[in-house]
């Protein structure tokens, strides 16, 4: 067995990806990272490495985080909210009946899904 020690994102910029995602979840910066720092630590539920490489995105990511709101806020609410933080609609998956999830770019352009929260999902099973 192992244990996943940080989920580690290549990226130009550390330190501006890391506040993109500080604001998106809450995390915090650890308090011993500098904007100048090649690696940046954001500690959170999961903890999220940043690491500068010199390297630019060529092709889509193999492996990617799928987010949802907290404290009763919607799938839809959440895209436009980190609309608002600078990330971009990649591909919008969404149906007519509700379901589906919303591919979004940070601003580096790394892929993460917004997704139904487990209690967006219950409310719309229930009567109205």
């Amino acid at each position: 067995m192992i244990d996943v020690h940080f989920v580690t994102i290549d990226c130009a910029q550390p330190y501006e990806l890391a506040a993109f995602w500080s604001n998106a979840t809450g995390w915090e910066i650890h308090p011993d990272d500098k904007p100048e720092d090649d690696e940046i630590l954001l500690q959170g539920k999961l903890d999220l490495l940043f690491i500068r490489v010199p390297e630019g995105k060529t092709v889509k990511n193999r492996i990617h985080l799928d987010v949802t709101g907290t404290d009763g806020t919607t799938r839809d609410q959440e895209v436009e909210r980190l609309l608002g933080l600078g990330a971009t609609v990649h591909d919008d998956r969404r149906d007519s009946e509700g379901v589906g999830w919303v591919t979004m770019l940070d601003p580096e352009g790394n892929e993460f899904c917004v997704c139904r929260a487990e209690y967006e999902r219950t409310r719309q099973l229930l009567p109205e």
